[in-house]
């Protein structure tokens, strides 16, 4: 099972050390997910980090930083959406609907499946399938070694998200709600919680 780490949605001082710390304890996915900033707030946290750690980066957004940098991908968030003309490289797409998939998995490297679970911050954003609807899809062959969890994972719903069949997970407040950006400067924590979901998925 892959463990995709993407980006809180804003940028903050530490961010640049954390994610260099996330890579040296064997991160291989991030995916660069800022929406509605500004292209120069990505391009300075990229020229933060290694050079090395580029081709694990899939990014969101202002996609001609992959060419810039040689990152890995590019991601696209909406399901209507195309791929940038002429765009030749790898990609992976975000899913709003099971009968997404079968078209969108069979031409991107891999899938989100959003809204997989509840929300752990937000009680308003429930899960948008039923775990019979999960498990339906799964037995279809719908969702496979292709298709990610994206929505409401947390340490304790990677098993169930592996007995369903997906074939990843993406964190993002599991791991990031272990640490404030604003009153914090030791992110250790945040590591060690990121080091108990790397087990989980082996």
């Amino acid at each position: 099972m892959k463990l995709v780490i993407m980006t809180k949605p804003t940028f903050f001082v530490e961010e640049d050390k954390i994610l260099t710390t996330l890579f040296e304890q064997g991160m291989d996915r991030l995916h660069l997910y800022k929406p509605k900033s500004s292209p120069m707030y990505s391009e300075r946290l990229l020229s933060l980090l290694s050079e090395d750690n580029y081709k694990k980066i899939t990014v969101h957004d202002h996609f001609y930083l992959k060419d810039e940098y040689g990152l890995g991908a590019i991601h696209i968030d909406n399901p209507e959406e195309n791929l940038p003309e002429g765009y030749k490289g790898k990609f992976s797409r975000t899913c709003t609907e099971i009968s997404q998939l079968k078209e969108f998995k069979r031409k991107s490297e891999y899938v989100f499946l959003k809204g997989s679970f509840d929300s752990q911050s937000e009680a308003t954003s429930k899960a948008a399938y039923t775990v019979h609807e999960l498990e339906a899809a799964s037995e279809k062959g719908l969702i496979d070694r292709h298709v990610y969890a994206l929505g409401g994972i947390s340490l304790e719903r990677i098993k169930i998200a592996k007995d369903l069949g997906f074939g990843g997970v993406v964190i993002c407040e599991d791991l990031w709600n272990r640490f404030d950006i604003h009153n914090e400067i030791d992110y250790k924590r945040l590591i060690s919680h990121f080091e108990k979901l790397q087990k989980a998925i082996s």
